[in-house]
């Protein structure tokens, strides 16, 4: 595992929630990660207690976390260590009613 894999890996497991987006809960730099948070919010997540990880900081991460995930696109949503998905799959889930549930909301 690469040394970006495994910082990734550290930061997953080491938080409840991790989203890594583009900006951050308070200033979101992408429509998506946007959405990625108002889903949260709306799901019940105070985003003062979310880690949020902005891809735009660091190339290294930007690049390694769609390899850790292979998933494409940013946002990415991780919920106890386990990969979510992005802010379509979210959206989706949110409209179930499965991301409250998925997030103890």
């Amino acid at each position: 595992m690469s040394d970006v894999h495994q910082r990734i890996d550290q930061l997953v497991k080491d938080n409840d929630i991790v989203l890594f987006m583009k900006g951050n809960a308070s200033f979101p730099m992408c429509g998506f990660s946007g959405r990625a948070i108002q889903l949260l919010k709306a799901s019940g997540v105070d985003t003062k207690t979310l880690t949020t990880i902005n891809v735009l900081d660091d190339a290294d991460i930007r690049q390694g976390i769609k390899e850790y995930s292979n998933w494409p696109t940013i946002p990415q949503l991780y919920v106890k260590g386990e990969f979510v998905g992005g802010s379509d799959i979210m959206t989706e889930m949110y409209e179930s009613g499965e991301l409250p549930k998925l997030l103890g909301a």
